[in-house]
């Protein structure tokens, strides 16, 4: 499912234009990233915890040249779903 989908979807079940329903997936995700940036997380109950992780600096190899490199460590955005979620998928 692509943003356009989720755009059309909340317009149709919502009774919204698509763009009302575009402005509030927009700010949603604007909401999310900047909470996100501030380290601190999103929690929806029943859906899921948006969250910041970091992960480790560490040694890798160049696939191609089988060159020993060195990755930096770094943030990246982590998504745990809540129970709701789960038992919904697992049905």
């Amino acid at each position: 499912m692509s943003k356009a989908d989720i755009v059309d979807k909340i317009a149709k079940d919502a009774g919204i234009s698509k763009a009302a329903s575009e402005k509030a997936v927009n700010a949603f995700i604007e909401a999310v990233t900047n909470s996100l940036k501030k380290g601190q997380p999103v929690t929806l109950i029943g859906f899921g915890t948006f969250s910041v992780g970091k992960r480790a600096a560490r040694k890798g190899r160049n696939p191609k040249t089988g060159e020993e490199i060195k990755i930096k460590a770094k943030k990246v955005a982590r998504f745990r779903p809540g129970a709701a979620l789960r038992n919904a998928v697992n049905k």
